[in-house]
């Protein structure tokens, strides 16, 4: 049983079609800010490295760091 804590940063697109495409990276850097993660998405965009179901990436639409914590109260014995 343990406490476990992690972070994430999600960086969501608007596709060609219409539709969010959105992509997960872990344990982002504490001191990450906007114009960094920014300049992320715009490369992506730029060099087309996603080909989505609903067509290629062509805007930003999110920058979010999401943490979770998660408290695991029962473990199976161990045979």
């Amino acid at each position: 049983m343990a406490v476990t804590t992690n972070k994430v940063v999600r960086l969501t697109f608007t596709t060609a079609g219409g539709k969010t495409f959105a992509i997960t990276i872990p344990d982002p850097r504490e001191d990450l800010d906007k114009a960094e993660a920014e300049a992320v998405m715009d490369t992506i965009i730029q060099k087309n490295v996603f080909l989505t179901p609903s067509g290629e990436l062509i805007g930003k639409r999110d920058i979010k760091i999401v943490g979770t914590t998660t408290n695991d109260l029962y473990d199976p014995p161990q045979a």
